[in-house]
């Protein structure tokens, strides 16, 4: 489902939000949520909300090491393991 076809008015969230909640739960689609016409926030369940966060950390860890990696801040795998075995031995 498209989430243009999901759009509702606040005072909709008002008179029916168990309803809501509990389709959420159920796997529905994300909810936007308008005020005077405008979009303002986006319902969805936690499950999804948790996955979307965790998407998000890793692509900022994968942007985060092209970074460093376009600064020349890397070091040969063979030089990292030597000198994580050398700090064991030590």
């Amino acid at each position: 489902m498209k989430l243009s076809q999901r759009v509702k008015p606040i005072s909709y969230l008002k008179a029916h939000a168990a309803e809501i909640v509990r389709e959420l739960g159920e796997g529905a689609e994300p909810l936007v949520i308008t005020q005077n016409g405008e979009a303002k926030a986006v319902l969805q369940d936690v499950d999804s909300y948790e996955q979307t966060q965790e998407t998000l950390a890793l692509l900022k860890i994968l942007a985060l090491g092209q970074r460093q990696v376009e600064a020349g801040k890397v070091v040969a795998a063979g030089e990292a393991m030597a000198a994580i075995r050398g700090k064991r031995a030590g």
